[in-house]
């Protein structure tokens, strides 16, 4: 996976930025960086999490790389902020509050062998006929789980029991991530 320097890091998290910034009619004063570098142009997954004082408001992603990453991007960040369906549209007043994350996805492998996720670094997507869930890869580090129940977690995530993953019949794929944030990157 091609890696993403501080400064491209910082121009993805801004673009994110603006584009809920212009959605809601919010001027920043902040000039919408350029993405002439190659790496921009790769099609790659990406998700875009948002976060108000450390609890989740919004998180959408494409799996696989329909777009370049700053077309994703901006497109997740406004998904993320007035489309998830577990939220109601972000608001004006919560706009100053939000903490922005990216994870820019790797390409999907398949798994043969639980032995193969290591916790901290794959995300995982369980898969049985149109069942589908998928969980980024800090999410079992913020959440202090085990493999298992990192594996479990996701066959909830896609509508699953728990224990399918035990029971054969679900496809297990996995993928790193390069995940940054404004918090992480002091820009908030």
């Amino acid at each position: 996976m091609t890696e993403l320097n501080r400064e491209q890091q910082v121009k993805l998290l801004r673009l994110a930025r603006l584009a809920i910034a212009g959605s809601l009619g919010i001027d920043t004063g902040i000039v919408e960086p350029e993405f002439s570098e190659p790496v921009f142009s790769e099609k790659r997954g990406a998700f875009v999490t948002l976060h108000i004082k450390g609890k989740l408001r919004g998180c959408i992603g494409y799996i696989e790389g329909v777009k370049n990453i700053p077309d994703t991007i901006r497109e997740m960040a406004l998904s993320s902020a007035f489309r998830d369906p577990r939220f109601r549209p972000l608001s004006k007043e919560e706009y100053a509050h939000i903490d922005i994350e990216i994870s820019v996805l790797s390409p999907i492998e398949k798994v043969s062998d639980v032995n193969e996720i290591m916790v901290g670094r794959d995300g995982l997507i369980m898969t049985r006929g149109y069942n589908r869930g998928l969980l980024l890869p800090q999410v079992p580090v913020e959440q202090g789980w085990d493999r298992d129940t990192f594996l479990t977690h996701t066959c909830y995530k896609a509508g699953l029991p728990g224990d399918a993953w035990r029971k054969g019949g679900v496809i297990m794929e996995k993928f790193s991530a390069l995940v940054f944030s404004e918090k992480e990157l002091d820009l908030v």
